[in-house]
């Protein structure tokens, strides 16, 4: 007799490694019919329909399928569904009742992520959104000398806006990050620290290697000189890797999987290196340090090395918060910071961490923390794209009413971008705040 399926899952969620190298994997039949599977599953029940731009799509489709049932949606319009997903992972970790190990077994985002896959073999892929995800390449050429300055003023004129978006479809109205000559690279040039006087506690060696990320090296090295300030006044000593590569993220969301081996490449044994040399792992970027803890590992489930990093790889609150745990967080901050609001990263909350932020924050002294658990809708490339950002903005709007409601002293992200979309969605840009930017205020330091 078989068993009648459960409605929802009692287990705790669990993900299975990514079969990307299969033959199956890139059928697109095979992709068909699991998506029409997934699909029909979803429409029954749509409990994710506030989550982002993919579920009401979908469930379009089906209403206004012949049938109102997903068996007369035209299979060419199931990737209309799929450009809206940006793997946020919202979806399996909070709402679905059906992820594995449910019968069921579904897995949203990463049946999102093979679809961009076969999608990007089969060559259907804008020049525009290889450059967008191509970070190290566009961050070192425009954080060059005199060519940033070039490069900042175009996307800040409106007659350069108006361009990049009639060749490139680069949405005019959206906020772009602007780009430093003098990165963090060049900043901490040679600033390479010993750790020799590392105090261990709980699972962390007190001493930390940052992962600078793209974003943090090229766009806002700020936060980044943030963390290490803040980190080393608690005695931690940090250094910078020697090099690395992207982490890999923005290709993952474009389904160019052979890029993101590329650069698991060229970073894995960097980081390894310094993780046999005692050094935990740290980044200012939670979609980086994701990449680091659950993709890649999903990805390369055998590669021992990639595991290895993931068991050393921290968020910056997780790591403190950790610290703490063990009476070695310094919590003598000398300026209470009033009233701070803040959005937490849907790549921080899916690492299943806590609110460590939140808890940090909380530490300082006549300091009232609030805390929106709602996606930004930025995905680092989604927002400024023509077709996407009028989604993105929808997405992002009940996140700044919440902070214009809130009328604090200082609102922000854990994820930078998010934080200055929530800022340009409020005409604030730049007056968001990164919550380890707050800490050093506290600080004062």
């Amino acid at each position: 007799m078989s068993s009648i399926p459960r409605e929802g899952s009692l287990e705790a969620p669990i993900r299975y490694p990514l079969d990307w190298r299969s033959t199956e994997f890139y059928d697109q039949d095979a992709l068909n019919r699991e998506l029409e599977r997934v699909f029909d599953i979803c429409h029954g029940c749509r409990r994710c329909v506030s989550l982002c731009q993919a579920f009401p799509t979908l469930f379009d489709l089906v209403d206004e399928s012949e049938s109102m049932e997903i068996d007369s949606v035209d299979k060419k319009d199931f990737f209309k569904v799929v450009d809206h997903c940006y793997l946020c992972d919202l979806c399996y970790m909070t709402k679905c009742p059906y992820v594995p190990p449910h019968e069921w077994g579904l897995d949203f985002p990463h049946l999102m992520l093979r679809a961009k896959a076969v999608n990007y073999r089969s060559r259907n892929v804008k020049t525009r959104d290889k450059l967008l995800t191509s970070t190290d390449l566009v961050g070192s050429l425009a954080s060059i000398p005199v060519i940033s300055g070039l490069v900042n003023t175009t996307l800040s004129a409106r007659a350069g806006r108006k361009l990049l978006q009639a060749t490139l479809g680069v949405e005019h109205g959206a906020r772009l990050p602007v780009y430093h000559s003098d990165t963090l690279r060049r900043r901490r040039k040679g600033s390479c620290k010993s750790g020799l006087h590392a105090e261990a506690a709980g699972p962390t060696t007190g001493k930390v290697a940052l992962f600078a990320t793209c974003y943090g090296n090229y766009n806002e090295p700020d936060i980044s000189e943030d963390l290490i300030a803040v980190f080393e006044h608690n005695r931690i000593p940090v250094t910078l890797a020697l090099k690395e590569r992207c982490c890999g993220m923005p290709k993952l969301e474009l389904g160019d999987l052979n890029a993101v081996e590329k650069a698991k490449q060229a970073n894995i044994p960097l980081l390894k290196a310094l993780v046999d040399e005692g050094w935990d792992l740290v980044a200012p970027v939670p979609s980086c340090v994701l990449m680091f803890k659950q993709e890649l590992p999903l990805m390369f489930p055998d590669d021992a090395d990639v595991q290895a990093v993931r068991e050393h790889f921290f968020d910056p609150f997780e790591y403190l918060m950790l610290r703490h745990k063990h009476a070695k967080l310094n919590t003598a901050f000398k300026q209470s910071l009033g009233k701070v609001i803040y959005q937490a990263s849907c790549h921080q909350r899916v690492q299943n961490i806590g609110q460590k932020t939140r808890e940090l924050l909380a530490l300082v002294p006549n300091t009232t923390v609030e805390i929106i658990e709602r996606c930004s809708g930025h995905d680092g490339t989604y927002a400024v794209k023509t077709e996407f950002h009028a989604a993105s903005m929808k997405i992002v709007g009940p996140v700044a009413k919440r902070v214009q409601q809130a009328d604090a002293d200082h609102f922000g992200s854990d994820c930078p971008m998010a934080g200055a979309h929530i800022a340009h969605a409020l005409n604030q840009d730049g007056k968001q705040e990164h919550p380890l930017s707050l800490i050093r205020a506290a600080y004062g330091i």
